[in-house]
């Protein structure tokens, strides 16, 4: 497992910023956070070459792409090997519908969320890009009727306890 890196305040700020607003330009960010806005543009690239800031993406509305309709599917492929996990994970992620996977424990292997355009849709991709192959034991598919992004993603703070 990856180390964690150390974050001061102004690190958390910058990144907090960064994640409401990936556009934000480094004399705003500077502002707001009450550095230069050479220090901005260091301590970003740091933030960067560190591996904590992976990249910047655009997000799409899945229904004016005409993907109205979004699944969870849990998928249990059998047998669960190293030979056939490599192979059927780039497979799913190939798919134009699918939009993210997740290798799972517990009793399913992966949860795969994908947008398609309806039902029938739904219906044709579980049936010819899931169950139509035959290390997929089972697929069961949950409909998504509505999301919410939540907060930005920062380090846990440390309870009082453990100081």
């Amino acid at each position: 497992m990856a180390e964690s890196v150390v974050l001061d305040p102004v690190d958390l700020h910058l990144l907090r910023l960064l994640q409401n607003d990936a556009r934000t330009t480094y004399r705003d960010l500077a502002a707001q956070v009450g550095v230069a806005a050479s220090t901005c543009l260091d301590r970003v690239t740091r933030l960067r070459r560190a591996g904590v800031i992976l990249g910047h993406q655009l997000r799409l509305d899945p229904t004016k792409l005409g993907r109205g309709l979004e699944a969870l599917l849990s998928v249990q492929v059998r047998p669960h090997r190293r030979e056939l996990v490599g192979p059927f994970v780039e497979r799913i992620r190939a798919l134009p519908e699918s939009r993210t996977v997740f290798h799972l424990t517990g009793p399913d292997d992966y949860l795969v969320h994908v947008a398609v355009a309806d039902m029938t849709d739904l219906q044709r991709l579980v049936l010819d890009e899931f169950t139509a192959h035959r290390e997929v034991a089972r697929v069961e598919t949950r409909l998504i009727f509505q999301q919410w992004d939540c907060g930005p993603l920062l380090p846990p703070t440390p309870s009082a306890q453990s100081a």
